[in-house]
């Protein structure tokens, strides 16, 4: 099991981990480059890995036909709290 859906804070409930997934179209597919900035696919924030998976499965599908096109996750949760 993650260790991220297995980690409590101390309540019995899952400890919370924000992540962001985000996407938009590269330059070129030799970097992470992106074409327009403000142009960028927010998606969401989730409270653990698990549900960002699953948002980011489903954008990264709907732009399949695109070769330029990625998504994301980043774990806001390192970012902010580097001990976890």
């Amino acid at each position: 099991m993650d260790k991220e859906a297995t980690d409590m804070n101390g309540t019995g409930e899952k400890k919370q981990l924000l992540h962001l997934v985000f996407g938009g179209e590269l330059s070129n597919l030799e970097e992470l480059q992106f074409r327009n900035l403000n142009e960028l696919d927010i998606v969401g924030i989730y409270p653990d890995y698990a549900s960002a998976l699953v948002a980011w499965k489903s954008k990264a599908q709907q732009t399949v036909d695109n070769a330029h096109m990625r998504y994301f996750i980043v774990h806001m949760h390192r970012l902010l709290d580097p001990q976890n």
